[in-house]
């Protein structure tokens, strides 16, 4: 856990936006402004202050605090993201080189997301407004269907749920959206790369797991360096 606290802290500290870095984490962990300022003992208008960047940024001992509290407070909820955490630093995305994990410094709105990959909505155009994801998996399509168990399938989402798979070397779309259907966790938004037309069966899937479903025709480098600005 140390290990974890002390890259937490790194990225803070060395982050151009410290204060933004701060929010995202403490979203990630799924704590609100209000409890973490009660656990930690000072208003809540002290953490929207460094979040939002309008205080000086924040010292080595406050960032300390706020470390030790996510974590605290997530022990006592039973240390799921701490897990998931460890599992994501142990198992390295390039020891399974069907998928690369990426995560942003800053959540970012599904909207957002949609415009930037030049994203079609497929389905669920209604829920993209209410989706802010930290990150986004890009996955083999192929590779993953041939290759992927039952117990390798979380490590594709890293710390957290709160991301985007974008699928390539797609034909269809059915395959993606049969394997999301059939697991026991799923992205907040799928896009399939490179196709314009998708399976009736696969947009059927998405409206059945009401998960946004989007189609780009940027290529997979293209995506990765426009999200990489993020």
């Amino acid at each position: 856990m140390d290990e974890l606290k002390e890259r937490i802290a790194g990225e803070i500290t060395l982050s151009e936006s410290p204060g933004s870095t701060m929010k995202k984490w403490r979203e990630l962990f799924g704590i609100s402004q209000i409890d973490l300022a009660k656990h930690i003992k000072i208003a809540t208008s002290t953490i929207s202050d460094y979040e939002s960047n309008r205080r000086l940024s924040p010292g080595v001992g406050v960032i300390s605090r706020f470390v030790d509290a996510l974590f605290t407070m997530d022990e006592a909820r039973g240390g799921s993201i701490r897990m998931s955490l460890e599992t994501a630093t142990n198992n390295k995305p390039e020891k399974v080189p069907f998928y690369s994990l990426k995560d942003f410094n800053i959540p970012i709105k599904g909207t957002d997301f949609a415009r930037i990959i030049e994203g079609k909505v497929i389905a669920n155009p209604n829920y993209l407004d209410n989706i802010n994801i930290f990150g986004y998996t890009a996955l083999d399509s192929l590779r993953v269907i041939l290759e992927i168990s039952p117990q390798e399938y979380p490590k594709l989402f890293g710390p957290t749920l709160e991301r985007a798979f974008i699928f390539e070397n797609v034909s269809t779309g059915r395959s993606p959206m049969v394997v999301i259907r059939v697991a026991p966790i799923k992205p907040r938004i799928v896009v399939i790369q490179g196709i314009s037309t998708v399976d009736k069966l696969a947009v059927k899937l998405a409206q059945i797991e009401k998960i946004p479903l989007l189609t780009t025709r940027l290529s997979m480098p293209e995506i990765q360096a426009r999200l990489a600005k993020i």
